[in-house]
């Protein structure tokens, strides 16, 4: 979602208490004790041995937030198997025949990184990956259930239309170079998403206050120039996959997509004012919601 989106992960917000909580390792202890005994006749006191405690502590728990976590199979096989079946059921079949390739292309570039985003979220903020398992929460605004209900269905279309249009009945005709550009905004929209998702663990599905996960603003990575990055990137998805799919026709259900998308940022900017605390303060150091310097 927007500028509502906070947080790296629950580990960073323990981090500091695990350290000042946590016993000292047996090497640790033990050469502060012997540093005590050989400057005895200097009087190192106590306070220099806790500041030394808690320095290797926090080196040890900073190597233990380094260390990269394992992969979860069950996602990775799920976006392995969903992709390629998911654009048999919206693409090939709707298209009557699977020798199109354009579709193919398109396969294969939203496989490759939609893992490559998989594998990088799952390793870096998990959470994320966690928190987008289901579409609606508890307390997400009747306003944007509505929507959701609208968008959803919207943006499925795309791609059939485009199957039926540029496959089928051959409706519009597009150039390749069109479609390359296409392609640009694909791999734009997967970019900006992702690095959108580095940063931020809360960007569920829907519009709702997190307040029980410790919800705050965040102005770091991309929301450091935007608001709303998630609405960005997913806007060049809409025109991208129309555009690489070589549909002039699925250029309209992407256009009422965005539109759509464009007023959820706007009433989801309002409630964030509204009810997120340091939100209308960080409206003022970003003033664009989805274009740096435009709107």
């Amino acid at each position: 979602m927007g500028g509502r989106d906070t947080g790296d992960g629950w580990d960073t917000c323990f981090a500091d208490v695990d350290t000042l909580s946590g016993l000292p390792s047996a090497p640790s202890f033990a050469l502060c004790c012997s540093t005590a005994t050989k400057q005895s006749r200097h009087t190192l006191s106590w306070l220099t041995c806790a500041q030394m405690l808690t320095r290797d502590a926090m080196s040890e728990v900073q190597g233990q937030r380094d260390e990269p976590r394992p992969l979860n199979r069950r996602r990775l096989i799920q976006v392995m198997l969903g992709v390629p079946l998911f654009c048999i059921v919206v693409l090939f079949l709707p298209a009557g025949t699977f020798a199109w390739g354009r579709a193919w292309g398109f396969l294969l570039v939203c496989w490759t990184l939609e893992m490559i985003a998989m594998v990088y979220l799952e390793r870096t903020n998990s959470a994320l990956l966690t928190a987008r398992r289901h579409l609606v929460y508890p307390g997400t605004k009747r306003w944007d259930k509505v929507l959701l209900s609208l968008l959803l269905p919207v943006v499925l279309t795309i791609f059939p239309l485009a199957a039926v249009d540029h496959q089928r009945f051959q409706w519009s005709t597009m150039p390749w170079w069109l479609s390359g550009c296409g392609y640009l905004l694909v791999v734009f929209g997967f970019w900006l998403s992702t690095w959108a998702g580095r940063v931020n663990a809360f960007a569920e599905p829907s519009v709702r206050l997190q307040t029980e996960r410790g919800q705050r603003v965040i102005s770091t990575g991309p929301y450091a120039m935007i608001r709303h990055p998630i609405y960005t990137a997913s806007i060049g998805l809409f025109f991208g996959t129309a555009l690489a799919l070589g549909s002039c026709w699925a250029l309209v259900p992407a256009s009422v997509a965005s539109g759509l998308l464009i007023l959820r940022t706007q009433w989801e900017d309002q409630t964030l004012q509204a009810e997120l605390e340091g939100y209308q303060e960080y409206t003022h150091r970003v003033p664009s919601k989805l274009i740096p310097y435009v709107w």
